[in-house]
């Protein structure tokens, strides 16, 4: 049986574009698989876990433990989350970028376990531009400044890396100088000249060979 060269030809043809369908499928493979063993992560994954990394993690270790921060706080779970706060300096709760600690609440293990019964009014610091104190319970601040809801599905991720700043100082390294972080960014939108971004930022620091949480910290566009 004789085959003709424009059979040959158009054999060739059909071969080709499925040769190079296998090979892009095996290069996503490939490619999902060495962002998940980077990250802990996969690229085709839920909803919840996708998002742009903008800076490649040390380990997966800091990247897991940041999501599972943001599931307790979304949850409720404050017993479980007091259990990755640092047993001796505890965790400080920063409304703005610039940290202060003469100002801004810092809790226990043993007081993070009760804020979601906690009823006390605390001042948390001054809103920006008016200056006024910030007197909330712990529920109204987790509320309106550490919306974990909202900041575990961020399409980007920074990991130790400022994704954005605004007009506030940025000096959690001066007050943290040994911390690690994962910083939640939210991108605004076209309109407002894109001041409506957001990021939630959470620092950990080593204790006895474990990373425990020492900050959150909630930054926006400020004037």
């Amino acid at each position: 049986m004789f085959v003709t060269l424009k059979a040959v030809l158009g054999i060739k043809r059909a071969i080709i574009p499925i040769v190079m369908i296998l090979c892009g499928m095996s290069a996503g493979i490939l490619i999902t698989s060495v962002i998940y063993a980077l990250t802990g992560f996969m690229v085709f994954g839920g909803a919840q876990r996708q998002a742009v990394v903008v800076e490649e993690p040390e380990n997966a270790e800091i990247t897991k433990l940041a999501y599972t921060v943001l599931d307790y706080i979304r949850d409720d779970d404050f017993s479980s989350l007091s259990r990755v706060v640092h047993p001796v300096f505890g965790v400080v709760f920063s409304p703005y970028a610039t940290i202060n600690l003469s100002t801004n609440q810092r809790f226990s293990t043993e007081e993070v376990a009760s804020l979601n019964t906690d009823t006390h009014v605390y001042m948390w610091g001054v809103y920006n531009g008016s200056g006024e104190p910030i007197t909330l319970t712990p529920q109204e601040y987790l509320k309106k400044f550490v919306p974990a809801a909202d900041h575990i599905n961020a399409p980007v991720l920074g990991i130790n890396r400022t994704v954005r700043t605004g007009n506030a100082l940025e000096n959690m390294i001066d007050v943290f100088p040994n911390v690690k972080f994962v910083d939640f960014h939210i991108p605004g939108g076209e309109t407002a000249e894109e001041m409506d971004w957001s990021s939630l930022r959470l620092g950990f620091e080593e204790y006895d060979g474990q990373l425990r949480l020492i900050v959150i910290i909630y930054n926006t566009w400020s004037v």
